[in-house]
């Protein structure tokens, strides 16, 4: 007669004594590869699981894919730091997590002051067998009508509103950010009456525009 299966039990939290990290689910963490020449995997905690005497530690997880992993593979908006959320489940040793990491919301992300090697990005969902995106599609920008890459510089139409790469508008990086005003081929007429208006009313040489970047 086989032996029954001990019970396991669910735990709202685990220290991980070789990284000194605790550990919950909700919380993104560095899963330690296969093969040592790739990057650490990223995965979302779903539930950690224990025997019934708090050993053999497991945790059910869910991938996140980087961009190149993905069927359609990476693509000129995708960000450096992008992360997609797959539909792919899994459970791994809790042994295998090398650290904790910060998956932040794609708008959130874009605000932050500095961006350490734990922190990723997520503005889609990702569906590993059809190669599907959800959403399946975002806003885009500038002459090339490509979505935002938070690793490019981008500078605002005055008019319009809608960003634009240097490169697009015929402009180096180092000319943009010296920009005190921008106009785009469609707005610069109006634009610059706008200007001229302005100017004679009043001086307003401290305004600059604002460059679409992430901050390193």
């Amino acid at each position: 007669m086989a032996k029954p299966k001990a019970p396991r039990r669910t735990l709202d939290s685990y220290t991980l004594k070789h990284i000194n990290k605790t550990i919950k689910a909700g919380d993104c963490v560095f899963m330690r590869p296969s093969d040592p020449s790739k990057p650490s995997y990223v995965a979302r905690i779903e539930r950690i699981e224990s025997d019934s005497r708090g050993a053999n530690v497991r945790v059910y997880i869910r991938w996140y894919y980087r961009p190149e992993e993905s069927i359609g593979g990476r693509r000129q908006f995708h960000g450096s730091k992008e992360v997609f959320l797959s539909d792919h489940y899994d459970i791994q040793s809790a042994d295998t997590i090398e650290a904790k990491c910060v998956v932040h919301s794609f708008k959130s992300y874009t605000k932050l002051d500095a961006v350490g090697n734990e922190d990723f990005f997520c503005r889609f969902e990702y569906n590993s067998s059809t190669g599907a995106f959800n959403p399946d599609r975002v806003a885009v920008y500038c002459k090339c009508e490509m979505p935002y890459n938070p690793d490019d510089l981008m500078v605002q139409c005055e008019g319009c509103s809608d960003w634009f790469h240097p490169a697009c508008i015929e402009m180096t990086a180092e000319e943009a950010k010296r920009l005190d005003h921008f106009f785009c081929e469609n707005c610069s007429s109006e634009g610059q009456k706008k200007l001229q208006n302005s100017h004679a009313t009043s001086r307003q040489s401290d305004t600059k525009v604002e460059t679409k970047r992430r901050r390193r």
